[in-house]
């Protein structure tokens, strides 16, 4: 019985090595290929409108994010703007959505919403969050605090 045990392992780690890298969800979202990430000359300023509903800390609504320079009636410009420079200065689309194939674990995060629109760094914007599983729990807070942070 234990070699069919060590078998068994044996298999299930080499399944889980064979998997590609965007099945697992801890890669975060997409790679973006090297940028114009940066003030692009001719291009509209960066400006996001963020709709929050249901996020248990009296955060919601709806608020203006202008980056370069930072501004709107984001309650911290400066901070989301970092944040979203942060991101896209590791080569990452900070609006992508999960990754399909994604293993995600199955938790609720509540019922929080939010929706991204606008343009940023020259592209438009149109992403919406949810906490309807471990993935998209983490999508939400690593974008923390362009969103608000949830209540537990």
């Amino acid at each position: 019985m234990p070699a069919r045990l060590l078998l068994t392992a044996a298999a299930s780690v080499a399944l889980a090595a064979a998997l590609p890298g965007g099945a697992h969800a801890d890669t975060g979202p997409t790679r973006m290929p090297p940028s114009p990430f940066g003030v692009l000359d001719g291009v509209a300023p960066d400006q996001l409108t963020v709709s929050v509903t249901d996020s248990g800390t009296g955060n919601d609504g709806t608020v203006e994010l202008d980056c370069a320079p930072a501004g709107g009636s984001h309650p911290d410009p400066g901070a989301a703007c970092a944040k979203l420079d942060e991101i896209a200065a590791d080569g990452r689309d900070p609006f992508a959505p999960v990754p399909k194939g994604s293993f995600c674990t199955m938790q609720y995060g509540g019922d929080a919403t939010a929706h991204i629109t606008g343009t940023w760094h020259g592209r438009p914007v149109d992403a919406t969050y949810r906490l309807s599983d471990g993935c998209e729990i983490s999508r939400w807070r690593q974008l923390v605090p362009v969103l608000p942070a949830t209540a537990p």
